[in-house]
């Protein structure tokens, strides 16, 4: 167990959207610490956001981080000899967290040519609530309704 928690790092907002979450995403996005490369990824994707929906390229991503974002998940407990699967409700900073992981994860995983197009696809989808990533939130949330009743052993 740790003595203490460890403080909070301030994130800087990003140059264009002047939005710290903008940063967060692109540092999930980023690979060996190629930050630069990550913000051109970002926001060639946004561009192409732009030019396929003719909406505000902004809005569609949150809107898909919104679709993506859980608000449940199942953490495994061994009570008794068994291991149940308790349906936990998730604090704020993890849900945003495990969003944009699964936005970033289900982009690279679809098919394309690069990163920026692939990313673009897959914020698109989920904006109109359809992709892998938002098949993998409503996955999450069935377990979590499907073990429902052992939630009197959350902790």
């Amino acid at each position: 167990m740790r003595k203490r928690k460890p403080k909070k790092r301030i994130i800087n907002p990003d140059p264009r959207y002047n939005d710290p979450l903008v940063t967060q995403f692109v540092n999930n996005l980023m690979w060996a610490g190629k930050k630069s490369t990550a913000f051109a990824i970002f926001y060639d994707a946004l561009d192409l956001v732009k030019s396929r929906t003719g909406e505000d390229p902004y809005e569609t991503w949150k809107a898909a981080l919104n679709n993506i974002t859980p608000q449940v998940e199942v953490r495994s407990k061994r009570i008794g000899g068994s291991t149940f699967q308790i349906p936990t409700e998730i604090r704020n900073s993890r849900r945003v967290s495990i969003g944009m992981k699964w936005l970033i994860k289900y982009s690279r995983l679809r098919s394309g040519k690069g990163m920026a197009d692939k990313l673009a696809s897959e914020i698109v989808a989920a904006s109109k609530g359809e992709g892998a990533g938002v098949k993998k939130k409503e996955d999450t949330h069935r377990m979590a309704e499907a073990n429902r009743a052992f939630a009197h052993f959350r902790r």
